[in-house]
């Protein structure tokens, strides 16, 4: 399943969709809030029906983040944090994976870090059967390392599982210029390549994550899951959000578009 056609039109069949911990609570608050859960496993469960396997890898900053510890002025080491927030993102994918259930959906918790009781080992080839067998994969623990973001963790997974795209959902409608939230007149992007990114330090992603996806051509599409439907078109392969691939890959769809409108 190659990745490096999943920014052409054709249907997507495997996707990896990162969800960030702040998703799981109301804007601004801290916690797991089960309405928001819940509209997550809603959409998730429509862009499931359409015949797409899905993975997800969650994160756990609504809980708690391993940066948030001044190091050097606790006693908590900085692996140590960051093994607490990897914990988090488990507790995060427990609700998710009761929410789907609760709608009937097939689902498996995967966890990077051994807690038999709760979530299986994640093992590549355990993850990619359950996929085939059309259930909806959460994967929790980040990579099971420290020093290492979900995003980074979001990327080697989509990798690792030959995914066509790496669907990122945000609270924002893409990757914009500038802090939309804070700058009104900030620019939407609606395409760009990982060039784009890395040379204008957009913050879409970590830098680590960007140089995985385009070292192996994993496209990536930036979008708002609030916007209720989005999620189920983002992995339809609609237009929305923001894409960001390779610059052949953009010149190529650029290309295409001209042919249509000639």
């Amino acid at each position: 399943m190659p990745s490096s056609s999943s920014c052409d039109p054709p249907k997507r069949q495997r996707v990896l969709l990162k969800i960030s911990g702040e998703s799981f609570a109301h804007p601004g608050e801290r916690g797991i809030a089960m309405d928001e859960v819940a509209l997550i496993a809603r959409q998730t469960k429509k862009a499931a029906e359409q015949g797409v396997q899905i993975a997800i890898v969650i994160g756990g900053g609504n809980i708690l983040r391993g940066a948030q510890f001044t190091y050097g002025t606790t006693s908590i080491e900085e692996a140590t944090a960051h093994y607490m927030g990897m914990l988090a993102t488990v507790m995060n994918g427990l609700a998710l994976q009761d929410a789907l259930e609760s709608i009937d959906c097939q689902t498996r918790l995967l966890s990077a870090i051994r807690m038999d009781a709760v979530a299986e080992p994640y093992i590549r080839r355990r993850a990619r059967r359950h996929l085939e067998k059309g259930r909806i994969v959460i994967l929790a623990a980040g990579t099971g390392s420290p020093f290492v973001t979900t995003d980074t963790a979001a990327a080697q997974r989509a990798l690792e599982l030959d995914a066509d795209v790496l669907l990122k959902a945000t609270r924002v409608d893409g990757v914009y210029s500038d802090d939309p939230e804070r700058n009104p007149h900030a620019v939407l992007y609606r395409t760009l390549s990982y060039h784009d990114v890395q040379q204008q330090n957009l913050r879409v992603m970590d830098p680590t994550a960007i140089a995985q996806c385009m070292e192996h051509d994993m496209p990536i599409v930036v979008f708002n899951y609030k916007q209720e439907g989005n999620i189920e078109r983002a992995v339809r392969g609609d237009r929305v959000g923001t894409l960001i691939c390779s610059e052949a890959v953009l010149q190529r769809q650029g290309d295409d578009e001209q042919t249509k409108t000639s």
